[in-house]
């Protein structure tokens, strides 16, 4: 990666001029989070939208200047989701962060095809980024918030959107590693299935840049020792998996809370791939730094988004 953990990925944007706009702006916690990544050099300026009054006390109450910011008055959802994206597409603002305001109407904003934000035949996806004193590097999970049952062809865009993202980051071909429960293919567990043709996918081109193994229980894709206890040789991905794909909403979710509410020494940033830009997807429960570090990340992805 071009930077190893999350401290060094903000010092990377720290100064750039990276605009961001919010839909449903009258949240304390994203604005206290726009507050620390102000106070960072993180964010220039950008857009809120929302009620003014309260947006204007939410950032009392958070600390937030905001000098370098416009207010543009809203209280419709689908309104103010919808000219938060037309401020992107109209290059008044580099990335999108999620306020008070109901996924549904975020995510149907940045599909409206009239904008074309996503490209044709994309898929879009949930990506964290860790980073936890009991491995040596950061890795990335996806989906924990998004695809909720992913088919095959929405776990290829899944590993794809993965893949493209962590490319930016400095990996030139990301090792990924498709988690099942088991290491071996079971008709009886179809993720196994899934696994073994998102692997032959990686071999034929259909999935590109990456190294894809699996299935892989947890074990083997972050320890080369387990996998070899576990009577798995060889493999680039054992004991140094750049990402990991989970099976479904379910196994994504609970692994992504269960990590961030117990790991030791962890911290997290995390977005929406898929689009032509970044987007950021606050859950209501993250503390105000990973919000900040997941603007951070999308700060350092706008900084190297080439021209679409």
């Amino acid at each position: 990666m071009k930077f190893k953990n999350l401290d060094e990925m903000v010092s990377m944007v720290q100064g750039k001029p990276n605009r961001v706009v919010v839909p449903g702006a009258d949240n304390d916690e994203v604005m206290e989070a726009l507050a620390m990544g102000t106070e960072k050099g993180l964010i220039s300026g950008g857009i809120l939208i929302g009620d003014a009054a309260a947006v204007k006390a939410s950032a009392v109450r958070a600390g937030l200047d905001l000098s370098s910011f416009e207010l543009v008055p809203g209280t419709d959802q689908a309104a103010m989701c919808g000219l938060a994206v037309r401020c992107i597409k109209d290059d008044k603002a580099d990335f999108l962060v999620k306020g008070l305001v109901e996924t549904k109407n975020f995510l149907k904003a940045i599909l409206n095809k009239e904008l074309g934000m996503v490209p044709e035949g994309s898929t879009l996806s949930h990506l964290v980024l860790f980073e936890t004193t009991r491995y040596h590097k950061p890795f990335f999970l996806t989906d924990a918030a998004i695809l909720i049952t992913p088919t095959l062809e929405e776990k290829r865009h899944m590993v794809q959107n993965a893949v493209d993202v962590a490319r930016v980051t400095g990996l030139a071909k990301p090792k990924v590693s498709v988690v099942c429960p088991i290491e071996k293919v079971n008709p009886k567990v179809p993720c196994t299935v899934d696994a073994e043709e998102l692997c032959r996918m990686s071999k034929d081109g259909r999935i590109t840049d990456a190294v894809v193994e699996g299935p892989y229980d947890v074990y083997i894709s972050f320890s080369r020792k387990l996998a070899d206890e576990k009577g798995v040789k060889g493999g680039d991905v054992p004991g140094d998996v750049d990402i990991v794909v989970l099976p479904d909403l379910n196994t994504a979710n609970v692994a992504y809370k269960t990590l961030t509410f117990f790991a030791e020494g962890l911290q997290s940033a995390a977005l929406v791939a898929g689009a032509r830009f970044p987007i950021v997807l606050p859950s209501r429960t993250d503390p105000p730094r990973t919000k900040m570090l997941s603007i951070a990340l999308a700060s350092f992805l706008q900084m190297h988004r080439q021209p679409t």
